[in-house]
């Protein structure tokens, strides 16, 4: 009888509220499990001491897989990986995910990680193991990259296979008991489909699946979705797709179909607005019938100037107000990213983006913002513009650690320069708050007063002397970031007013 071998997959720990399970790992779960693999999850997120849980995992571990994202996770990746090569010097480690794939020979010159599997890993991530269980060499598996006798070997990338003839996560071996008690809600993670067919500039999306969508059919994704909502008494599921409106009448067919079943259930996602007004007014009210409550639209500018820079062709303004206008009709939360401090960026084009926004907020009591400053990934189009402008590009893995969204590396955003850029942001977001609360407030005459000197100030970019944020600091109101999949705030800006 074959002996079953433990393959140990870990997701490191992330900043902010826990977002769900990590549904990248019960991906790569599945086919192991139908080759006869054991495989063990461990999240981060909801296993913060996670250290003694690996040491009793890893004991009898085939492999030791790691995937992580750009930013400060990396420092417990490597926390990781190092602790497993102590443990078991002869440990294959792996690591794949958005950061190895784009970065895969700087990764790999880490002593502590041996292998490196490319972008779409299921296939990879399987051929590996079974290579490694048989005692072979990692010669000539396409989509991983892998070092042997301290030398680096490169092998071809595999072609991306359909989301369809890929066997669905391993949605069994999730524990929601454990992320509800974390996170205050029964939430799934779950992908529709990959990819997004534009090109910006600023985007590693493009580059790693090629500006390809591939997807689910929609009648897959109805059955699978209101299977695990009844079975496990979920309340919301939350979308991952890049762009999840590529194909807008499968995404009608997605949402009449959990209309139709009758299972009741909270969903978002993340699209582009030239694509949601593609949709008829009827269509979008049927998205919000079937469950839709929140869209994130990556906007990133209200400057022609700065979209054309960002190769955004495709993202009008008009757009802008029209996705507001049928997601406000349909009852859907609408949040809109904002990226300033992107190179070429003027502070007339950062004017224009706060009137611009100020006029959608204005107009639809249902739109809200994240704001963020520029943040070079690995691997993005623009990344050799960037190094003539003085960017340094992190020359190790670890060094990588230190460019998490919002991290201002950007020199020509320094000084006095970001520090207006900075009260300037907290200006606007104020400025929104105070809209809302306008709105449903009893000071309705107070605030309004407070909201014209707020756009007085975003108009001139006069930032002096903060008295309404002095005013308001104790509120606590202004949320720095917020979820374009879910709109909930990833973080509240504690203001340095002074």
């Amino acid at each position: 009888m074959l002996k079953r071998r433990t393959i140990v997959l870990f997701l490191p720990p992330y900043a902010g509220r826990v977002l769900g399970p990590p549904l990248g790992l019960f991906c790569l779960a599945a086919p192991l499990r139908e080759a006869g693999y054991e495989v063990r999850i461990i999240d981060g997120a909801i296993t913060p001491d996670y250290l003694p849980v690996l040491e009793a995992e890893l004991q009898d571990a085939l492999c030791f897989g790691i995937s992580l994202l750009t930013g400060s996770m990396i420092h417990h990746a490597i926390s990781a990986a190092r602790h497993a090569k102590v443990l078991r010097p002869d440990l294959p480690v792996i690591l794949g995910g958005w950061h190895p794939s784009l970065l895969p020979g700087q990764t790999l010159r880490e002593d502590f990680v041996d292998v490196v599997v490319r972008h779409q890993g299921e296939i990879t991530f399987l051929e590996v193991v079974k290579r490694l269980d048989a005692g072979k060499g990692l010669d000539l598996v396409a989509g991983c990259w892998f070092k042997r006798d301290g030398r680096i070997h490169q092998n071809p990338d595999r072609p991306m296979a359909p989301l369809e003839s890929i066997p669905s996560p391993a949605f069994d071996l999730i524990d929601f008991d454990a992320y509800e008690a974390a996170s205050g809600e029964r939430k799934l993670t779950y992908a529709s489909s990959v990819g997004c067919p534009y090109a910006c500039n600023y985007c590693t999306d493009m580059v790693f699946y090629k500006r390809r969508f591939n997807a689910y059919t929609a009648q897959r994704v109805v059955r699978e979705v209101t299977d695990l909502v009844a079975r496990h008494r979920l309340t919301e599921v939350a979308l991952l797709d890049s762009n999840f409106l590529v194909d807008t009448k499968r995404a009608v067919q997605i949402a009449r179909g959990f209309l139709d079943s009758g299972v009741r259930l909270r969903w978002t996602f993340q699209a582009s607005t030239d694509l949601l007004c593609r949709m008829s007014d009827e269509e979008v009210r049927l998205l919000g019938a079937s469950g839709v409550t929140h869209i994130g639209f990556g906007a990133e500018s209200g400057s022609e100037e700065v979209l054309l820079k960002m190769n955004k062709q495709h993202q009008r303004i008009d757009d802008m107000f029209e996705s507001a206008r049928k997601c406000k009709l349909a009852g859907i939360r609408t949040t809109f990213n904002l990226i300033f401090g992107y190179p070429g960026e003027t502070d007339a084009d950062r004017r224009e983006t706060w009137k611009i926004m100020g006029r959608i907020a204005d107009r639809f009591d249902n739109a809200s913002f994240s704001p963020n400053v520029f943040t070079p990934y690995p691997g993005i189009p623009i990344w050799q513009e960037l190094k003539k402008l003085g960017v340094q590009e992190p020359g190790s893995l670890e060094e990588w650690a230190g460019i998490d969204l919002g991290t201002n590396v950007l020199p020509w955003l320094r000084g006095k320069t970001y520090e207006r850029l900075d009260r300037g942001i907290s200006y606007f977001l104020l400025s929104n708050e105070v809209r809302k609360a306008a709105r449903n407030g009893s000071r309705a005459g107070l605030l309004r007063t407070l909201g014209t000197s707020l756009r007085w100030r975003l108009r001139h970019q006069f930032f002096r002397a903060p008295l309404e944020l002095w005013l308001v600091a104790a509120k606590n109101w202004l949320t720095v970031r917020r979820s374009l999949i879910t709109g909930q705030s990833l973080g509240r800006r504690l203001e340095k007013i002074c």
